[in-house]
């Protein structure tokens, strides 16, 4: 789950008109609060435009950027595959796009609205996907992963996080495999993009940078000499990406790949024009990696206080999201309560003790 971010919340519409440049927070919009229209692509910089594509969630859109690749276009994040992404993608072929190939498709990581409709548009125009090799994976992985109930990695994963027996149930009539019913058949090969890569599209070059703990190997797209950065989840300028103690690597630290990202990606220099998946473009990077930065830190110093008694994951909801979890978002919201649990073990402020199958967690003294 994607979070508003306390530090830099939503700005009030009175502070600039929708397409007016305004600052907020230390971010500076230039191209104001109003984003594309469906079927509508706005050119950012020569050769670079931007598209925006519906998705069912608060979110209400991803972002996508279409990149000038010779007589072509090469697509960076795909949206999911339903019906309204569908047939966004059709309006911009039939219209912006029209008369024009598809080079290739490009995607930052393997998260449902960005890999979605990979396949469908990689199979249309006959090119290939390019991306990390560790996102290319998850997706095989999860896509193939179908059937009638979940794992019984899942029911212990759930019941160490604190949910109850009529829960876990209930959760359990879902069946197991929900990927692949918003993401179309991954394409079987792929071209791998690697740490500091340097990929040619049309007349810029875009260095690779990876960043991690939103999830596993997240390629952003870099390209020094214009100042612009594709930054997909890695940075969004009003909420922060969801960071979650998967299933799948229980005893990993995503925070702290999260946080060892952040510090990474200060290095970049703080001018670039940030693209990211959701909301607008800004620049003012740095000041929001330092927003990123203290926020999650907050939040585990507040946590660490709230041990003081032993609690579960369920328990720390109140301290880590401030409003009530729904059954819509519970799955999210308990990966990220066990992320920032488990920084706190790595960080030796807080032991974990596993009780019929629950952990609970207390705060370390001089932690």
């Amino acid at each position: 789950m994607k979070r508003a971010d306390k530090s830099s919340a939503t700005p009030d519409a009175s502070l600039a008109d929708d397409g007016e440049a305004y600052s907020h927070k230390g971010l500076t919009y230039p191209l104001g609060r109003k984003g594309p229209e469906p079927g509508e692509l706005i050119r950012i910089a020569d050769g670079v435009g931007w598209a925006r594509l519906p998705v069912p969630w608060s979110l209400k859109h991803i972002n996508v950027w279409l990149l000038d690749d010779g007589d072509g276009v090469a697509i960076v994040d795909t949206g999911l595959d339903i019906a309204p992404c569908r047939e966004a993608w059709e309006t911009l072929i039939a219209g912006p796009l029209a008369g024009r190939s598809v080079t290739r498709v490009i995607c930052t990581h393997f998260h449902p609205d960005h890999i979605g409709l990979a396949g469908w548009l990689t199979r249309r125009f006959g090119v290939p996907l390019w991306m990390t090799r560790e996102e290319w994976l998850f997706a095989r992985m999860l896509t193939a992963d179908v059937r009638d109930a979940p794992p019984e990695e899942a029911f212990v994963y759930w019941r160490a996080a604190g949910w109850d027996e009529k829960r876990i149930e209930a959760e359990a009539t879902k069946g197991w495999g929900r990927f692949s019913s918003v993401v179309s058949p991954m394409p079987v090969s792929f071209v791998r993009v690697r740490e500091g890569d340097t990929l040619r599209v049309g007349d810029r070059d875009w260095r690779v940078v990876i960043g991690s703990g939103h999830c596993p190997e997240h390629a952003c797209l870099v390209e020094e000499a214009g100042g612009l950065m594709i930054a997909g989840d890695q940075v969004l300028p009003r909420i922060t990406s969801n960071v979650s103690l998967s299933l799948s690597e229980p005893e990993a630290d995503p925070l702290g790949d999260w946080l060892a990202s952040i510090a990474k990606l200060k290095a970049l220099a703080d001018d670039l024009l940030v693209l990211p998946s959701h909301g607008e473009p800004f620049t003012g990077l740095h000041a929001r990696l330092d927003a990123l930065d203290e926020g999650h830190r907050g939040r585990l110093d507040a946590l660490h206080a709230h041990l003081a008694e032993p609690r579960r994951a369920v328990d720390c909801f109140p301290i880590l999201f401030g409003r009530k979890i729904d059954d819509n978002s519970l799955g999210l919201a308990t990966g990220e309560a066990m992320a920032h649990l488990r920084r706190l073990e790595v960080e030796e402020r807080a032991a974990r003790e596993t009780q019929g199958g629950v952990n609970w967690y207390r705060a370390v003294r001089g932690g």
